[in-house]
């Protein structure tokens, strides 16, 4: 699929879930490298699937998505994670596995609801102390990265039953 067939297949099938109020989007292997600024309007989106794509960043526009429980970022390019991730307080699975993270931002310790996080086969260096608030963490995958030691502050994760 082009790139801007790909765009303009996204932008319709974004369209269409809001027209129908849908809480799922699915916006899989389709090669995109962008996502449409439209996303915003999706604001009852409480899943939403980015896997498999070209992405190497999201846009603000995902801070509107405050009802969203599931995102799937995996086997993507993204290099970092946007400040407007902390707007999304109700996810509770994370999928960002197979992208070339280096660093996660501060905003982290704003994802009190999240317990399932995989971070495997990233860049990461180190994990933010900010980790320590998501208290309600079950499953943490860190497995390939560059990670020499885990902060103190994941002692205090006394949920978290799955960790590699």
């Amino acid at each position: 699929m082009a790139r801007d067939e790909a765009y303009r297949e996204a932008e319709q099938r974004i369209e269409k879930a809001r027209r129908e109020g849908a809480v799922e989007l699915n916006l899989s292997n389709m090669k995109l490298t962008e996502i449409p600024e439209a996303i915003a309007s999706l604001t009852q989106l409480q899943e939403m699937n980015l896997s498999n794509n070209q992405l190497t960043e999201l846009p603000e526009a995902i801070a509107s998505l405050t009802q969203l429980q599931n995102l799937d970022l995996s086997d993507n390019q993204l290099t970092q994670l946007p400040e407007a991730i902390a707007s999304l307080t109700q996810l509770q699975q994370l999928y960002l596995h197979n992208n070339q993270l280096s660093e996660l931002p501060e905003a982290i310790a704003c994802l009190t609801q999240l317990q399932t996080l995989y971070l495997s086969d990233n860049q990461l260096i180190e994990l933010p102390e900010a980790i320590a608030s998501l208290t309600g963490l079950q499953v943490l995958h860190l497995c390939s990265n560059q990670l020499t030691q885990l902060p103190e502050a994941i002692a205090s994760l006394t949920q978290l039953q799955v960790c590699f």
